[in-house]
């Protein structure tokens, strides 16, 4: 298959760049600069000047968000098949577990490029991304991704937790062990990914791996970061309760300030809560690697709590558990 990964510098999009050369493909990167995957081929590619993309390919994988970006490349290569990478966040309900692409509301699309940063701007525009595909390639496979973890993500919203379990002691963790998430290995949808350009599959499709307890996740996660370190971890859990965490202004989900994984509910019960239809390793699995990762390098991004932030919520949890009658 000659493929083009429109991107295959970064996380996913060099994922899956790393996949299909290791399966023996045709791979060309078209991207801007970046350390693309040993084996691929490098096409210089600056999508904001609408650099044109010039040659034929079985199949292309896109992660863009940038609906201008996408009306030109379908412009340009409407013979393959596509794979376009969106999210999760194209849907309108955060609150439904269960739900699967058949069943859950979009958001309206938003067809002009406007700031992502924007509230609901980066859903809005993935929708419209979707239909621009959907709409001009006649063989195609649309994948919404949930929260993609592993080695290299550039986020660091997952690779908290096992930098925090790494380092031992006690470790706060949110709101209620039976609360859903779910998260997908990288090299999981990667894999998929590729699997879906080999054989033209058609449709759409929830890119998450299988709902489980955050307590269960978690505690999965500290199996890998033992194997990684040798099975020598010394860590335990303080579940504080979400009237707690959001009194205290912890941030949820992601960045400075907050507690990754933490979601309010019940709005946002269904958001991690997709049916999973992708095989996944074990999270203990992923969780190992992230520690080889993060002992490996010196600049792994890593986002949450800062220690003393976190030991300071430590005490006040304390201090209210001793209040109580």
């Amino acid at each position: 298959m000659k493929l083009l990964v429109l991107g295959g510098s970064v996380f996913l999009s060099r994922a899956v760049a790393a996949e299909a050369v290791a399966r023996g493909h045709d791979v060309t990167c078209a991207c801007r600069s970046g350390a693309i995957p040993s084996g691929a081929v490098h096409v210089p590619l600056d999508r904001s000047l609408h650099d044109p993309v010039d040659d034929e390919y079985d199949a292309v994988v896109d992660v863009a968000r940038t609906p201008s970006f996408v009306r030109a490349a379908v412009a340009a290569l409407p013979n393959a098949h596509w794979v376009f990478v969106s999210t999760i966040n194209v849907y309108d309900d955060t609150s439904t577990p269960g739900g699967t692409p058949a069943t859950l509301r979009l958001h309206e699309p938003e067809p002009r490029d406007v700031d992502p940063s924007a509230e609901g701007a980066y859903g809005r525009m993935k929708v419209a991304c979707e239909e621009l595909v959907s709409d001009a390639i006649d063989s195609c496979t649309i994948v919404r991704p949930g929260l993609i973890v592993g080695p290299g993500d550039p986020t660091g919203r997952f690779s908290y937790w096992p930098a925090r379990l790494r380092d031992g002691g006690e470790v706060l963790a949110p709101g209620n062990p039976g609360d859903v998430v779910q998260v997908i290995d990288v090299r999981d949808l990667a894999a998929w990914i590729v699997s879906a350009a080999e054989h033209r599959l058609p449709g759409t499709f929830d890119g998450v791996g299988p709902a489980q307890p955050i307590g269960e996740l978690l505690d999965g996660v500290a199996s890998g970061v033992a194997t990684g370190l040798g099975d020598r971890l010394d860590a335990r859990f303080t579940w504080a309760d979400q009237e707690f965490l959001t009194a205290h202004e912890v941030v949820p989900w992601a960045g400075p300030g907050s507690l990754p994984l933490w979601l309010p509910r019940p709005e946002y019960d269904g958001m991690l809560a997709h049916v999973s239809t992708i095989p996944t390793r074990p999270i203990a699995e992923t969780a190992a690697d992230l520690v080889a990762w993060l002992a490996g390098a010196d600049d792994v991004p890593v986002t949450g709590l800062s220690r003393d932030e976190e030991a300071a919520l430590l005490a006040q949890w304390r201090d209210k558990r001793e209040d109580r009658p």
